[in-house]
């Protein structure tokens, strides 16, 4: 693989990740609140969705000002204690949202990129 090829390949990667990081992220806040160090644990351990605090904790605020988490602070049993995330109606109304829509959005790029397409131009 050249250099070009890898830089192309991290590019893609990184659209798809700021696309459904976000969903990712409210996800893994279904069953119970987490906090930040947690969720940047669990996206590390999915390989792909892999993202550093600098993306995290700014799209953390931003789920706030929206509206779709609240935060609690809580003691630590090691260390200071820890800002905690739980999905509020509205964080579980959007993951909800997202969970419907998106095996149809998957099931079409899915056959994008898996068989040639002949364009409407092309039948002519």
């Amino acid at each position: 693989m050249e250099a070009g090829d890898a830089s192309k390949q991290a590019r893609a990667a990184a659209q798809l990740r700021k696309g459904v990081l976000e969903y990712c992220v409210l996800a893994l806040m279904r069953d119970r609140p987490r906090y930040g160090v947690e969720l940047l644990r669990e996206l590390e351990g999915s390989g792909a969705l892999a993202t550093s605090q600098g993306t995290v904790y700014p799209l953390l605020s931003r789920l706030r000002r929206d509206d779709l988490v609240t935060t609690a602070w809580q003691e630590s049993p090691s260390g200071p204690p820890r800002r905690y995330y739980a999905l509020t109606d509205g964080g579980r109304a959007a993951l909800d949202e997202f969970t419907r829509v998106w095996p149809d959005f998957r099931n079409a790029v899915d056959a994008f990129l898996s068989v040639p397409h002949t364009s409407a131009g092309d039948l002519a």
